[in-house]
């Protein structure tokens, strides 16, 4: 290289000055100029509103750096202590700063707790299965919000989202937008928290032992850390700064009482964590604050539709992913503990042959198919309709093991594929009279090109890069991608009716239905055992378990997970198809991206790596979901999967394999066969065998026909 491209190439200092002040300078010109030009009372506002994002995006990064997992559950940490603050004031009249303080020790109590009770029975699991925890701690603490408002009043507190009132009266105008005390209480708070955890982390001994303990937990325990009290520490962080961002919101725009959170707050939050590697605090706050500020200028337009706003989320995230620096090593446990939860063993072929094994799993197979098939005489017709949904998702589920089970790949955006190929499947069928046959493989293809367009840039960096990059394009798939308002001409009629199947076969009513859905899984099923057992999926497993050995084979370890999110893709997309004539319509709420993060959570609980699991999972959420009352369905989807997880952390789909390996063992041992597979997991005493004596000096050892004899 000559002199002058030597001079061409920045230095280090002075890329790192760039990359704070070309970001900088393109959201100035952004509001400022184009596309989003905004009075100065506008940017204030969304500088405020940036700034409670960064107190939630902080405390992700907390937990980040500590447990190695996204907390979906950090906006919700601070949801509940804030309805008690909130109905404190506004339902009993209690003084403001009283019940702000009455909220702050309940948030505090609240990290404490969660971390004791919940985070660290965790602290040895898979990080998925503690990120599904974190699924689950965000429904359980909904519950606890939800019934606040029952056990302190109920039908007095009714009313209660509206916004909360300022602890004093001062207005001021700045920029053509009037401000009151609340505003102040913000503008006031979040640099005071910004500041106190700087000089926390930095200045204090607790502070810096966190940071230890963040960088190598392990390193840290040996020096004689408490990593477990440094951990309760960072979640009651993070739980005092949820509250704190609750709290402030609840100021400006309110508390919805008996109301969960949009996810549009929490994959702001993640993004601005993103773009700050959920390290660079300064950043992550500098992040929120300008994604705040684009929010706002982005509302302020006239004609303004909110999905713009979601579409310059996802392009902010994606871009920030994309263009990021890769990180120059891995942490220590970033690969490992990500892994999936081993598969369920099969049954060992020594066993697998004998009458008494086969004709059991012909007995099991032939009682769950009879029970499937004989359902609809149980249930009333709509309820056979909720029995079709669960089969219907339970095909997600299935795409899911094949993406994060064998591929190990996260993806928290499934539903969003399902709702492009209802899309697509219902205007091939209402629209141009198609089959429906053709419509569910022309829709599944569309998913599976949507589903490589979307994770191949993803993929090629690893990391959660593909989680958030789904979680955020689920919310544009909702809010734009699905939005009759952009896409109506191609979009579905109001009304999809179900044709007849193949031109022949009628399937409008809701039994008829569920049975043609139930075969659709069954194919499903059988085409991903296929693929689990062709070579692919062969490659798969080895990419999962060490994807560096597997690339010394000869596998291409980008091309072959990009072709099992395709496949994953093409699966949730034909379950879409399903669902939209199932449902006579195309709708937005089922596409919700909390409906992923339910999905996600149904195949960890099922099992990960197993397809009858993954259909366990899906009886087990949905049938909560649809067959339980309403609060019952917040346990069952919380607490029920903290429970589940915490006493079979290989989902409902290792539970059945104990059962059968109990069985197999009685039939081994009946049979007089050792089977080294299924007495690895048990202790056996060996017998200790009889001692064999040494051949004496003198006495000469036996030498074979045929050798050659050797001096000694």
């Amino acid at each position: 290289m000559n002199a002058f491209a030597v001079r061409l190439v920045p230095s280090p200092s002075v890329r790192q000055v760039l990359s704070w002040v070309i970001p900088l300078a393109v959201v100035a010109f952004a509001v400022t100029v184009y596309p989003y030009p905004a009075p100065l009372g506008i940017v204030l506002n969304g500088a405020l509103v940036g700034g409670r994002i960064a107190l939630i995006a902080l405390g992700i990064s907390l937990v980040y750096r500590s447990n190695r997992v996204i907390n979906f559950a950090a906006a919700d940490l601070g949801v509940a202590p804030a309805t008690l603050m909130v109905i404190l004031v506004l339902g009993f009249s209690w003084n403001y700063w009283l019940g702000a303080a009455i909220g702050l020790i309940g948030a505090i109590v609240l990290g404490g707790v969660t971390e004791m009770l919940i985070i660290r029975r965790f602290r040895n699991a898979p990080r998925l299965i503690l990120t599904v925890a974190t699924i689950g701690l965000s429904q359980t603490l909904l519950f606890v919000a939800f019934g606040i408002p029952g056990w302190l009043g109920g039908d007095t507190l009714s009313g209660l989202g509206q916004r909360l009132s300022p602890p004093f009266t001062i207005n001021w105008s700045f920029g053509g937008t009037i401000f009151n005390s609340n505003d102040i209480v913000t503008l006031v708070t979040v640099p005071a928290c910004l500041i106190a955890l700087t000089l926390f982390l930095t200045r204090t001994h607790t502070g810096t032992a966190v940071r230890a303990a963040a960088e190598r937990s392990d390193r840290a325990a040996m020096l004689g850390i408490p990593v477990g009290r440094v951990q309760t520490i960072v979640w009651i962080i993070a739980s005092t700064l949820a509250f704190i961002a609750i709290f402030l919101r609840a100021g400006s725009v309110g508390l919805p009482i008996g109301q969960a959170l949009g996810p549009a707050f929490l994959i702001q939050a993640i993004g601005a964590a993103v773009i700050g590697s959920f390290e660079r605090f300064p950043t992550i706050a500098v992040a929120s604050v300008a994604i705040g500020i684009l929010d706002q200028s982005n509302t302020f337009q006239s004609g303004n539709r909110p999905a713009f706003n979601d579409v310059a989320l996802f392009l902010i995230v994606l871009m920030a992913l994309l263009f990021a620096k890769r990180a120059s090593s891995t942490r220590a446990g970033d690969v490992s503990t990500w892994r999936a939860v081993g598969e369920v063993r099969r049954i060992p072929p020594e066993l697998a042959r004998l009458p008494e094994v086969r004709y059991a799993g012909w007995g099991v197979g032939i009682v769950v198919v009879g029970f499937l098939v004989t359902l609809p005489a149980y249930l009333s017709e709509s309820k056979v309709g909720l029995a079709a949904v669960i089969a219907i998702f339970s095909i997600v589920a299935l795409s899911l093991v094949v993406l994060t089970g064998w591929a190990g790949q996260v993806s928290l955006g499934q539903v969003a594929f399902m709702g492009i190929g209802g899309a697509v499947g219902g205007a091939l069928t209402a629209n141009e009279g198609w089959d429906l046959s053709i419509a569910i493989i022309v829709a599944g293809l569309v998913g599976a090109i949507v589903a490589v367009v979307i994770g191949y840039p993803a993929i090629r960096r690893r990391g959660l890069t593909l989680a958030v990059i789904t979680l955020a394009f689920a919310l544009v798939t909702q809010t734009f991608l699905l939005n009759r308002e952009f896409f109506g001409d191609w979009l579905p009629a109001s009304r999809i009716e179900r044709p007849d199947l193949f031109g022949v076969i009628d399937i409008r009513s809701e039994t008829r239905f569920y049975y043609f859905s139930l075969v659709v899984l069954g194919l499903m099923m059988i085409a991903a055992r296929g693929i689990r057992n062709s070579r692919t999926g062969r490659a798969l497993i080895a990419i999962r378990e060490n994807e560096n050995a597997a690339r010394s084979y000869g596998v291409d370890a980008v091309r072959t997970t990009v072709a099992a999110f395709a496949i994953s893709g093409f699966m949730a997309a034909v379950a879409g198809v399903l669902f939209v004539h199932l449902e006579n319509g195309l709708g937005t709420a089922p596409f919700d991206p909390r409906e992923s993060l339910t999905a996600f959570s149904t195949v960890v609980i099922g099992g990960m790596g197993s397809l009858p699991g993954a259909v366990l999972g899906a009886v087990y959420i949905r049938g909560a979901q649809y067959f339980l009352p309403g609060n019952w369905q917040l346990i069952a989807s919380g607490l029920g999967v903290l429970v589940v997880l915490w006493i079979l952390p290989g989902g409902l789909a290792a539970a059945i394999a104990r059962v059968r390996d109990g069985y197999l063992r009685w039939v081994a041992e009946r049979r007089g066969i050792v089977v080294a597979s299924l007495l690895a997991d048990r202790k056996v005493e060996a017998a200790t065998p009889e001692a064999v004596p040494l051949p004496q000096a003198d006495v000469p050892l036996p030498v074979a026909a045929g050798a050659p004899e050797v001096d000694r």
